[in-house]
């Protein structure tokens, strides 16, 4: 999570790094696994995650270990907007750690029926990685570290990392199903029931209203 908007994609690309290298279910060997391996990763630049899916991690039934990536100075210094950036960088890491206990709740005064809704159990996961200024230096560091650790990963795993098998099949299919999109006449399906069934659905709203 970059509390820093040049880093907005900087989530996306971390997303395809370990999902796309780690997400596998057997061995270098081809031994099918029995445990979990590549982790679903996603975030989000700054308080946006904040208003879209951090009461998840906060409340919800998973544990999710979080990455905070926050900075020291700003590319753009604006009033004292950076110290109240920065602000919500260190309130997420101490709400995710500590929480608020029922005690704490009911001390505020809340009606009794609130109360279980805003107890926050805390001890969930998190970093804080926080650099000088975001550079094209400290921006490569970030990456290798990513990187690092998704090769670490995946030994520890015993999967390779460097493949992309999942990914090929999706691009095989979609060319054999092109034709079925594009054909001029209504084509003789072969495909599973499901997927000509989308073909047929398609081709009927693509050509709805066409004389």
């Amino acid at each position: 999570m970059p509390y820093e908007q040049y880093l907005k994609r900087f989530p996306a690309y971390l997303q395809q790094l370990t999902m796309e290298s780690n997400g596998k279910h057997v061995t270098v060997d081809g031994h099918v696994v029995d445990y979990d391996t590549g982790p679903v990763y996603w975030g989000e630049a700054g308080t946006n995650g904040q208003h879209s899916f951090y009461q998840l991690i906060h409340q919800g039934t998973r544990l999710i270990p979080v990455d905070l990536i926050g900075f020291g100075k700003s590319l753009n210094p604006l009033s004292d907007h950076h110290d109240i950036l920065s602000s919500n960088v260190f309130a997420q890491a101490r709400a995710l750690a500590f929480g608020k206990t029922e005690q704490e709740v009911r001390d505020e005064g809340p009606p009794p029926d609130v109360v279980p809704h805003r107890v926050m159990e805390g001890n969930r996961p998190t970093n804080v990685l926080l650099g000088e200024i975001l550079t094209p230096r400290l921006l490569g560091a970030l990456i290798a570290l990513y990187e690092h650790s998704v090769f670490t990963q995946g030994a520890v795993w015993d999967i390779d990392s460097f493949d992309q098998w999942g990914v090929e099949l999706g691009k095989v299919l979609a060319v054999q199903i092109t034709p079925g999109l594009t054909s001029a006449v209504e084509p003789e399906l072969d495909h599973d029931s499901s997927t000509n069934a989308l073909i047929r659905r398609y081709r009927a709203l693509k050509h709805r209203g066409h004389s």
